[in-house]
């Protein structure tokens, strides 16, 4: 199975484990699943870092680092995911968060994410995975 860590889910994983949902660890351990952090959730903790909203060890190049190390893939946004998103109710106002939901959406990924505003979203195709 693939799945795509929504950017908190991807953070707590690193640096706040104690946070995260025990389904979502388990599923982060998983060594036969695929598991993927978007671009977007780059951009998005490079900017808290920036903002100082977020004390990151080694910063963004140090998320990156751990991503790769442990064999978390980075995923590209593409034309579908963007073409998917155009088509997206405004469930959701956070635009970081409506282009993962479309990325999962348009790449039948399952999302990761604790996020109760992104339940909307199932009517719309978006796999997610409990966390209880």
């Amino acid at each position: 199975m693939n799945y795509l860590l929504d950017t908190h889910i991807a953070i707590w994983a690193i640096i706040r484990r104690e946070r995260l949902p025990k389904r979502f660890a388990a599923v982060i351990n998983d060594t036969s699943s695929r598991k993927y952090v978007s671009i977007i959730s780059i951009w998005e903790l490079a900017i808290k870092i920036n903002i100082g909203k977020l004390d990151f060890p080694g910063g963004t190049k140090g998320f990156i680092e751990i991503l790769e190390h442990n064999g978390v893939e980075i995923l590209p946004v593409s034309p579908a995911d963007v073409c998917q998103y155009a088509t997206l109710p405004l469930h959701h106002r956070d635009p970081f968060d409506r282009i993962l939901i479309a990325a999962a959406i348009a790449r039948d990924i399952a999302l990761l994410s604790c996020d109760e505003n992104i339940l909307p979203y199932v009517q719309n195709g978006l796999r997610i995975l409990s966390h209880s």
